[in-house]
């Protein structure tokens, strides 16, 4: 077998060797269209791992007969952006060539290493591609991104990571077959990404040369893959999807999606300590006091989790998602916290009413500090009606909106029945 890498052997050499990307690639799409123009412009490649970014970019230098400069901003650093400049100046003066500078993993340079390209964009010195797994709209300065296109590029689907591993056994497994299980199964690691797919493949094929065995079946991926089978993306884009996807089929009241969810990302490797962490922040902020019971049970699924670790304390997590989906729902909590933090940080420092004060020492006491505080407790059902506790000013604002839903209906009734005993006795006042 080749010393170089499948995937590098594999790669593409025309566009119709591509595999994927035909909202991009087919008859009058966008890239197939700046092809066919032979004028390139800068874009930025955005798509998850291994769908070809890489290979596209070197497609264009090839099509539009340019110097292909690449760098990685994983291992670069401003020294090396200003050779790559220099080497373009050079170029242009000697060939009058295009230059396309490819930047893979650009999100990793900081503004003032993407702020460097700009100057040289805008002269046309050099076409810049970007390649990025992160939304660039976070993580690209608005200055670069405004001067290049967006393309997004979508995983690989099951057909074209299947019409990979074809091309790869045709390549290097001529001898060797693969059972339809197994062909599954290597497809399904993948999860859309063609180069883990590829490398995937050389493993085994590999492990099958050193075994002598014509036929690569799921014993054999086991033994020769183990854990890279597992596709959970622990990073980036994908990692918070899916947690939204949770979260949402969460708030959705479906326990069925909320479960399938959390499996897939523990099936994948998933922190099962932060998505215990989640399940909390779901319960505080979709549950609230609609179920408060919901809070306990997740804080006792994660301590669950800690005592039993994997995979036996998984099985709380997932008791505590379904009950999660399955409570009543309110935001109301939430709202209320958000709504009081915004008004404090545009608010003054309002003074704390002189009844409310505390009074420990006899000068406090003189001042009339707490003078005219009531004692709940000593008041008719431990209610002091009619009395005030926010600063002077507010009124009754009435931030907390409890929803008609589980125990909050119940608040809601406490609220206004305690609220028509205020009203009753601030008329009682003003007679």
């Amino acid at each position: 077998m080749s010393t170089i890498p499948l995937a590098e052997r594999l790669r593409p050499a025309t566009l119709d060797d591509v595999i994927g990307q035909q909202h991009l690639l087919g008859a009058g799409k966008p890239l197939r269209v700046a092809f066919e123009s032979g004028q390139p412009h800068s874009m930025i490649l955005w798509g998850p791992p291994g769908v070809g970014k890489t290979t596209l970019a070197r497609l264009m230098a090839q099509g539009f007969n340019a110097e292909f400069i690449a760098l990685s901003a994983v291992l670069s650093g401003v020294k090396d952006i200003r050779e790559a400049v220099e080497r373009a100046q050079v170029i242009q003066a000697n060939s009058g060539r295009k230059t396309i500078l490819f930047v893979d993993e650009v999100h990793r340079f900081n503004k003032s290493q993407q702020d460097a390209f700009l100057p040289h964009v805008e002269s046309g010195l050099f076409t810049f591609i970007g390649a990025t797994t992160e939304n660039p709209s976070f993580e690209v300065n608005g200055a670069l991104l405004s001067r290049a296109a967006v393309y997004v590029l979508k995983s690989l689907t099951d057909e074209d990571l299947t019409t990979l591993v074809e091309r790869a056994l045709r390549m290097d497994g001529a001898d060797i077959t693969i059972t339809d299980d197994a062909r599954a199964t290597l497809v399904a690691s993948a999860d859309g990404d063609g180069r883990k797919l590829l490398n995937n493949v050389e493993i085994v094929l590999r492990a099958a040369v050193q075994k002598k065995t014509a036929e690569i079946d799921s014993e054999l991926l086991k033994e020769s893959l183990g854990d890279a089978l597992r596709r959970f993306d622990k990073g980036g884009d994908a990692f918070y999807d899916q947690i939204s996807a949770l979260h949402k089929s969460v708030r959705g009241s479906n326990p069925d999606a909320a479960l399938y969810w959390l499996v897939r990302m523990l099936d994948g490797g998933a922190d099962a300590r932060y998505l215990s962490r989640r399940l909390i922040r779901m319960a505080a902020e979709d549950i609230g006091l609609a179920d408060p019971r919901a809070l306990r049970l997740t804080l006792d699924a994660a301590e669950t989790y800690e005592r039993l670790g994997t995979p036996e304390g998984e099985l709380a997590l997932a008791e505590a998602v379904i009950y999660l989906a399955c409570a009543a729902k309110s935001n109301a909590v939430y709202n209320a916290y958000n709504t009081v933090r915004a008004f404090i940080a545009k608010d003054k420092s309002r003074p704390v009413p002189e009844h409310l004060r505390n009074a420990p020492t006899r000068l406090m006491k003189e001042l009339g500090y707490g003078k005219l505080y009531r004692y709940a407790h000593d008041e008719p059902d431990a209610y002091a009606a009619g009395e005030t506790y926010l600063p002077d000013g507010l009124g009754d604002p009435r931030w907390y909106q409890p929803t008609p839903r589980g125990l909050e209906s119940k608040i809601a009734d406490k609220l206004a029945y305690l609220r028509s005993q205020d009203d009753a006795a601030r008329k009682k006042d003003l007679k």
